[in-house]
């Protein structure tokens, strides 16, 4: 099975190709400098030329904020390339997976999320992964829409890492309280992305890891396991404005992950403990 995996210099993308390397798949990660997913000709060409039997499409815009002024760049890279994307894969029929988040929802509601509730993004990031995947879904027959969230992982900026690197100078930090999500660790995921493409368990997925937390929690439990005393001051979300409006509850069901028979990732309170190991000096 040869697999393309767009955004190999993101958390994501790196550990997908890593899990296939392991997994003994023949898997070509390419970032930015190997191919301008922005450039129809060039996507194009690079699909039809090495023929992937599968694409997992981890690249995307994902500086929230500055997408609310950047939209032009945000929407050519998560709307525009993904389009590309998948008409290459269509025109040679390989499977598709298409990377999304929880900012697709409002966050207005007070369960976790179904993979049918509608989605109602209220920033420009996640209007733009909507709109990636309604094309998706366009284009393709059948596909993978994968909406994951609060990704932390070896290669790149995370919370995690800018929480450790803000503990280096103070020993009190506000943190917003009234945001609820799950963490996911890039490598328990990339874990999962690759079992499911081995399968024809085509639809739309949420996959995180198990539990949810606000971000004040996560950024306790950081503290907690990697032994450092700082007090974490909770506050509220308008006491931390941001340029993009942040959704309340980013909670989501794996429900369906379940149902059709993948295992569910280990609580995002191991996957702390385990990534902290693998960061470790």
């Amino acid at each position: 099975m040869n697999i393309l995996v767009t955004g190999y210099n993101g958390q994501l993308g790196y550990d997908v190709v890593r899990e296939g390397g392991i997994h003994n798949l023949n898997i070509i990660g390419v970032s930015r400098k190997d191919l301008d997913i922005t450039n129809e000709l060039a996507v194009r060409k690079y699909v039809l030329k090495i023929k992937p039997d599968v694409i997992i499409h981890c690249a995307a815009y994902t500086a929230v904020d500055k997408a609310e002024s950047d939209r032009e760049q945000c929407w050519l890279v998560n709307v525009e390339g993904t389009k590309y994307l998948a008409r290459a894969a269509k025109e040679i029929n390989s499977k598709f997976m298409y990377i999304s988040t929880d900012y697709v929802f409002d966050g207005n509601g007070s369960r976790p999320y179904l993979e049918t509730d509608i989605p109602n993004p209220i920033s420009y990031y996640g209007l733009t992964k909507y709109e990636g995947e309604q094309l998706v879904q366009a284009i393709l027959n059948e596909y993978f829409i994968i909406r994951t969230s609060w990704v932390f992982g070896l290669n790149g900026k995370n919370f995690v890492k800018t929480m450790l690197q803000l503990a280096e100078q103070n020993n009190k930090l506000k943190v917003v309280s009234d945001q609820f999500g799950s963490p996911t660790y890039t490598k328990d995921l990339a874990r999962l992305l690759i079992d499911i493409i081995q399968t024809d368990k085509y639809g739309v997925y949420h996959a995180t890891n198990e539990g949810f937390c606000s971000w004040a929690d996560f950024a306790q439990e950081i503290f907690i396991q990697s032994s450092k005393s700082i007090t974490v001051e909770r506050i509220k979300t308008q006491e931390y404005p941001t340029v993009a409006v942040r959704p309340k509850n980013s909670c989501m069901s794996k429900k369906k992950l379940v149902d059709n028979g993948f295992e569910p990732l280990p609580l995002w309170q191991e996957a702390v403990f385990h990534y902290l190991n693998e960061i470790k000096p």
